[in-house]
C-alpha cells in the first residue's frame, strides 16, 4: 500500500485539528494543504517508524510550528480584527501547547505518549498542559448555548456537560423549526447541533437558517464526521464525532468559544 492510500483515511481527521487549532476552516485548511505538499516533495522525510497517522500528525505539527515560529498569529490578515484579534487576546493568557495537547488527547484521541511525541515535550508534561489549558479557556468563556439534539439521553448528557461548564441552556430542540424558533426567541451565543433530527429534518439546514440572521459558533455531533470533512467549502470548523467522550464536548467548546469575540472581556481585547 503506497503512503497515499495509508495516509488518505486521516485526512479528515487532520482537517477537523487544523480547524479547531486555528478557528477556522480556511486556516486550518492551509495548514494540511503544506503537510501533504511537504510530504510529496520530501517523502523520505516522513517518519517510517511511527505509525502512519502519527507520522501525519507530526509533519502538520512541524509545519505549524514552522509557520508560527516568529510569533505571527495563525489567522489571516484580512482577520486581524476579528478571530485573530479575538485569539491574541486569550493567547497572551495561555502557552500554544497547552492547547495542542488539549486537542490531540481530548479531540483526536491521541494517548498522552502519542501527544507528547507530537509535540516534542516529556510525557510528564502532557497532562498539566491540557489541565492548564481547559483551566484558562473555561475561565475566559462563558457564553448562552442552544442545544439541536432529538436524542433525549444524549441531549441530557451534553446538557449536563454545558451546565458543569459554567454556561447557560437556553433550549434543546429536537427539529429544525423549533431550534430556529428558540434561537429567534432567544439569541445564543453557541450552538451544539445534531446532524440527524426528530422529523428527519437537518440540523444543517437548521444552523443554517440561524445563521442567515444572526453570527454565532456552531459545533456539530455527527457519527460520521468524515461526510463534513472533504476539504469543500463551506463546511463546519468544530466537529463531534459520536459516540463522544465528555472530554471531547468539553475541549471542542473551549475552542469554539476561544475564538468567539462574545466571549473576551472588552479590555482583553
Amino acid at each position: 500500500m503506497s503512503l497515499g492510500q495509508q495516509l488518505a483515511p486521516h485526512l479528515p481527521f487532520l482537517r477537523r485539528y487544523g480547524r479547531a487549532l486555528t478557528g477556522s476552516q480556511q486556516q486550518g485548511d492551509k495548514y494540511v494543504r503544506a503537510t501533504l505538499e511537504a510530504i510529496v516533495a520530501a517523502p523520505d522525510q516522513f517518519p517510517r517508524d511511527v505509525d502512519p497517522r502519527l507520522g501525519l500528525y507530526r509533519m502538520f505539527q512541524g509545519i505549524w510550528a514552522s509557520a508560527n515560529s516568529d510569533g505571527e498569529e495563525q489567522t489571516s490578515q484580512s482577520d486581524a480584527e476579528g478571530t485573530e484579534a479575538v485569539a491574541r487576546a486569550r493567547l497572551a493568557r495561555m502557552t500554544p501547547l497547552s492547547r495542542q495537547a488539549l486537542l490531540l488527547t481530548a479531540m483526536e484521541g491521541f494517548t498522552p505518549e502519542d501527544a507528547a511525541y507530537l509535540i516534542e515535550v516529556d510525557t510528564s508534561e502532557v497532562e498539566s498542559l491540557v489541565s492548564e489549558a481547559l483551566a484558562e479557556i473555561e475561565k475566559q468563556t462563558r457564553a448562552r448555548v442552544l442545544i439541536i439534539e432529538d436524542e433525549p439521553i444524549i441531549a441530557m448528557d451534553i446538557e449536563t456537560i454545558v451546565r458543569d461548564l459554567g454556561h447557560e441552556v437556553t433550549g434543546v430542540a429536537v427539529t429544525r423549526d423549533e431550534a430556529v424558533a428558540l434561537a429567534m426567541e432567544d439569541r445564543p451565543g453557541l450552538v451544539l447541533a445534531d446532524i440527524q433530527l426528530a422529523d428527519d429534518s437537518s440540523g444543517i439546514d437548521a444552523v443554517k437558517d440561524i445563521l442567515a440572521e444572526f453570527e454565532v459558533p456552531v459545533i456539530f455531533i455527527t457519527a460520521f464526521p468524515e461526510r463534513l470533512l472533504t476539504g469543500e467549502r463551506p463546511e463546519p470548523t468544530f466537529l463531534i464525532t459520536k459516540p463522544f467522550q465528555r472530554s471531547t464536548v468539553k475541549a471542542a467548546i473551549s475552542q469554539a468559544l476561544f475564538f468567539d469575540e462574545a466571549t473576551v472581556p472588552q479590555a482583553a481585547v
